[in-house]
């Protein structure tokens, strides 16, 4: 059987699957070239990340199809219902990128209290020039020890970021409206662990008390976080959004920028993908990524591993 692994992926995923007798196509095919490519090629398997869109004309055109794999959490880009619907078999990954995308959460957190992102943009210009006058004006950092970090939503990500912040000596208050209780296992490098039990809250209490507030949510039809919900919150707080592009309002956000009720906002997926909005990329406050929230190496190999291992295991 052939697999088509259109945007990618790991040597392990690859490894995996040839050993099972599977035959991998790492070849990129253009959007609007695929249906013909899958049935050209007598496509089993169509893997993608998130840049290639698997809608119900491609799913419908390809019948050779029997399973649709995403490698990472969301699979907005693929047509889940129409999919299962016709009876494929549609796959993901949640659990292999989730201390990725919290450890990004964490470098533009780092990089925003203590002034980086602008930092690393200045020096290069005006580090010879003006160091003193740098200096002064990158001098007021804060500390994340002991500081609130507010978290919306504590799914595997969620909870992989609260589990760092608790690293970190901070207060961690969260909000999920399927959850009640969060029960987190913090492991240290000698094998000793610690046990952390969360009670959430409403999302008015933790944007309220929040220092710095953390979206981990699926896509919505909604914002999650718009002019209300700015409002709501401290004043010189921080904002990090690593989940999806769409789930906070950005011209609300800028405006929140302006008003200084937020100090800095980071930014890893954006409403307009691949071509995010000029006013962000110039805006000297937001600390920016191109979605990479699951872009590491260990993520991407934990990936390939889960995707062949599912493959394999629904042909048998």
């Amino acid at each position: 059987m052939k697999v088509l692994a259109n945007d990618g992926i790991a040597q392990s995923g690859i490894s995996a699957l040839e050993k099972a007798g599977y035959e991998v196509i790492l070849t990129t095919v253009a959007q609007n070239q695929l249906v013909e490519f899958i049935n050209k090629n007598n496509i089993t398997v169509l893997l993608v990340r998130s840049a290639t869109k698997v809608s119900a004309t491609i799913i419908e055109g390809c019948p050779s199809l029997k399973i649709i794999g995403r490698g990472g959490v969301g699979m907005d880009n693929i047509d889940v219902d129409y999919a299962r619907e016709k009876g494929l078999k549609v796959i993901n990954t949640p659990a292999a990128s989730s201390h990725s995308v919290a450890e990004l959460v964490f470098a533009h957190l780092y990089g925003m209290a203590r002034f980086l992102h602008t930092s690393n943009r200045e020096m290069p210009l005006e580090g010879d020039s003006r160091f003193k006058d740098l200096k002064k004006a990158f001098a007021n950092g804060v500390e994340l020890k002991g500081k609130t970090i507010g978290i919306i939503g504590m799914g595997r990500i969620g909870q992989a970021t609260a589990k760092i912040a608790l690293g970190n000596g901070m207060k961690v208050i969260a909000f999920d409206p399927n959850i009640d209780t969060v029960d987190l296992e913090l492991e240290f490098y000698n094998g000793e662990s610690i046990n952390f039990s969360i009670d959430t809250i409403s999302k008015r209490e933790v944007l309220q008390q929040a220092d710095f507030v953390t979206v981990h949510v699926p896509s919505q039809k909604e914002y999650i976080i718009g002019t209300e919900e700015f409002q709501l919150m401290k004043k010189g707080s921080m904002l990090i959004n690593a989940a999806r592009g769409g789930v906070i309002d950005e011209i609300a956000l800028v405006k929140a920028i302006e008003d200084g009720i937020l100090s800095h906002a980071a930014l890893d997926v954006y409403e307009n993908e691949p071509t995010p909005e000029i006013q962000l990329l110039m805006n000297p406050a937001l600390s920016l990524s191109p979605h990479i929230g699951a872009a590491t190496v260990e993520a991407q190999e934990r990936i390939g591993s889960e995707l062949a291992e599912q493959i394999i295991t629904i042909f048998g």
